[in-house]
């Protein structure tokens, strides 16, 4: 079998993150929730990318952001940068990088959650050979 990868994040309010994402195109396909109304497991799904999601489980830090990156982030690939930039702004995100055209030839933006998580969107299809 060949691999896939899928990602997986934690947030301090994990409900909350998850209707962010419903906000900006996700469909929430899974969901456990415990006693206490922390998320124990959930899974979303935009087209082909799918991203597990839970309660943090410690008090973890995430990177700030510098310049134009925490460091570390999540790459939807869409055809519509421009609308999930906007539901995303519309839904609480930080602005990072406004739609643009960049200088490779693919359309992207960046914004971070309303909780810090780092989402980029483009048109660059990674993992391609180039010609």
């Amino acid at each position: 079998m060949g691999a896939k990868l899928f990602a997986y994040l934690s947030y301090p309010d994990a409900p909350a993150a998850l209707e962010w994402m419903e906000r900006v195109g996700f469909a929430v396909v899974r969901r456990q929730d415990g006693d206490d109304g922390r998320v124990i497991h959930a899974e979303v799904r935009l087209g082909d990318a799918v991203v597990m999601v839970a309660s943090n489980d410690a008090d973890y830090e995430r990177p700030g952001l510098l310049s134009q990156s925490t460091g570390q982030g999540l790459y939807l690939l869409l055809d519509d940068v421009d609308g999930f930039y906007r539901n995303a702004l519309a839904a609480g995100a930080t602005s990072v990088i406004e739609p643009e055209s960049a200088a490779w030839g693919a359309r992207r933006a960046r914004v971070l959650d309303p909780q810090g998580q780092e989402w980029s969107a483009g048109t660059y299809e990674p993992g391609l050979a180039w010609d």
